[in-house]
């Protein structure tokens, strides 16, 4: 019986090619286009490996880590995304997520990352220091984070207007 790996993600081409490339080495693969997909799916059956994108198109794949490990105590759980932080990768692992890597991913380094715990490799070679940008984007994340997402809050406590923030964000400096 080959293990069952769940794909938590709304980006149809990256979950569908990594659903392929994981068929086409032994495993069985269910796609999930949302959180509660991906609950519904964990219900029915034992996952023994799953990926969740950080970037939902309705909400933040942080909020289904906790209710995924309930459902899933002894599955893997990587955690994917576009763009790595800091802040989102404590938090990430903080709910349970086994391991964390940054997009693009190819399916071998996928694999590895959920071989493996911690931070995915991609973050560890980052010692270089980082940019200013990428420093004020490390802050707005980590305070992001504390007030759970919530937009108006958090430009309160960073004593900015809610329209800069939401730029700020839309923004994503490069990760250097």
């Amino acid at each position: 019986m080959s293990a069952a790996f769940l794909i938590l993600d709304d980006n149809d081409v990256f979950a569908d090619t990594l659903a392929r490339s994981l068929t086409r080495r032994g495993f069985r693969a269910v796609v999930a286009r949302s959180g509660e997909e991906a609950l519904a799916a964990a219900g029915q059956e034992s996952f023994s490996y799953a990926t969740i994108d950080l970037q939902l198109a309705n909400d933040s794949g942080l909020q289904w880590i906790s209710p995924l490990r309930r459902a899933l105590p002894d599955a893997r759980l990587l955690v994917l995304t576009g763009y790595a932080s800091i802040a989102t990768t404590v938090q990430a692992i903080k709910s349970g997520a086994d391991n964390y890597l940054a997009k693009p991913a190819n399916v071998d380094s996928i694999l590895s990352a959920l071989a493996h715990d911690g931070a995915g490799e991609d973050m560890a070679a980052e010692a270089a220091p980082l940019s200013l940008e990428r420093l004020e984007w490390e802050h707005i994340q980590r305070v992001l984070a504390e007030h759970e997402g919530n937009i108006s809050s958090t430009a309160r406590a960073l004593n900015m207007h809610r329209r800069t923030l939401q730029r700020k964000l839309a923004k994503r400096p490069v990760a250097k």
